[in-house]
């Protein structure tokens, strides 16, 4: 009877222990708003990113586990990609990177950038002018020796396609390599909410959350202002190359930013989220009236539009001094702010398209990335 009654208690215990077990390692899902091309779980003592498109058309998820001193390691296969945070050192590849970091006030764990001179932003900037971010190279090309040698916990990468060769040595060095794509995300909000992968590797999240809800909050209020004017403007982008005039399709970013500012988009109910290719003759039909001319490319005057062909004077925008560039506005380097920020902040860009669209809701606003063409 009595060891009936032990066997009994030990059988409770395991199924206790079990249980407790499960509850432990119950996963928790950071669900995303907007963005698509992540996904984010949260167990007791690790988390688990997963990339959904690394690239275009990848056709595959990557996995990443983040993994602390309290982890219990022999849970991974041998397979798996573990990543120790928070994060002290890390290199990033894009200037899109970079505003992620310093919203999150980690930036001094910056080590390694290629292209530095493209950086914008002042905080960075510091940095590397006291060499305490080492050049790398080119993006597509990195020095993978002068990367190796500083022996970041990561790198935050980004590709175009598979096989990019400098990626893959550093990551048979041992260093973990994570593909960002931010870029790939279809709406505004969606690119934004990328802060969250920064939030995890550097155990922010909850920080990285406010960040991104401020941001949200004031794109909605944006938007809602927009919506209170009666009038909506006829809208032209994109400029030639060669003989074809690129401009947004009408399910891209760029055309929800326009929507969003209440402005009549001329190719709106276009198809495809990247850009259309259209002669000129198709522009000119559709666009030659147009009431606002916006993001002629990287184009800086008028003047440099005319030299590169004398059919930008047909249009009534050019004539009437409305063309909207941000191309003028660039770091100390060179770097063209609007690459560089405008991802992580789309408020800034709504706000600044509201400012060019509708003056008068937006009073002594000013504008971040937009100016006139002169």
């Amino acid at each position: 009877m009595n060891i009936s009654k032990h066997i009994g208690l030990l059988l409770l215990i395991i199924i206790f222990f079990s249980c407790e077990t499960k509850l432990i390692n119950k996963e928790i899902n950071t669900l995303n708003k907007y963005a698509q091309g992540f996904e984010i779980k949260q167990f007791n003592n690790y988390k688990k990113i997963t990339i959904k498109s690394p690239y275009p058309n990848s056709g595959y998820d990557l996995n990443y586990f983040l993994v602390n001193e309290k982890t219990d390691l022999s849970q991974f296969k041998s397979t798996d990609s573990l990543i120790q945070i928070p994060i002290q050192q890390i290199v990033v590849t894009s200037t899109t990177h970079i505003p992620m970091l310093e919203l999150l006030d980690v930036q001094n764990t910056l080590v390694g950038f290629p292209n530095t001179k493209y950086v914008s932003s002042e905080k960075t900037r510091i940095l590397i002018d006291k060499n305490k971010i080492q050049e790398l190279g080119i993006d597509s090309n990195i020095n993978t020796e002068i990367l190796i040698d500083l022996q970041p916990n990561l790198v935050m990468a980004f590709a175009m396609s598979a096989g990019n060769k400098s990626l893959a040595t550093i990551e048979k060095s041992g260093i973990p390599v994570i593909y960002n794509g931010d870029w790939l995300e279809k709406t505004p909000l969606g690119r934004a909410e990328w802060i969250r992968v920064f939030g995890a590797l550097y155990n922010l999240d909850k920080k990285a959350d406010s960040i991104f809800k401020n941001i949200e909050i004031q794109y909605a209020n944006a938007k809602k202002l927009a919506n209170n004017s009666k009038n909506i403007p006829t809208v032209l982008s994109g400029v030639m190359f060669k003989d074809v005039w690129n401009l947004p399709a009408g399910e891209s970013f760029v055309a929800q930013f326009l929507k969003d500012a209440n402005t009549g988009y001329l190719w709106s109910d276009t198809k495809g989220t990247g850009s259309l290719q259209l002669n000129f003759e198709n522009i000119l039909d559709k666009g030659k009236y147009a009431e606002i001319w916006i993001a002629p490319g990287h184009y800086t005057s008028k003047e440099q539009l005319l030299n590169s062909s004398s059919h930008y004077i047909e249009f009534d925008a050019f004539n009437k001094k409305s063309i909207y560039t941000f191309a003028n506005k660039k770091g100390a380097t060179g770097g063209v702010i609007y690459y560089e920020l405008a991802p992580t902040r789309p408020d800034l860009v709504l706000k600044d398209i509201i400012k060019i669209a509708h003056p008068e809701l937006m009073g002594d606003y000013q504008m971040t990335f937009f100016e006139k063409m002169e």
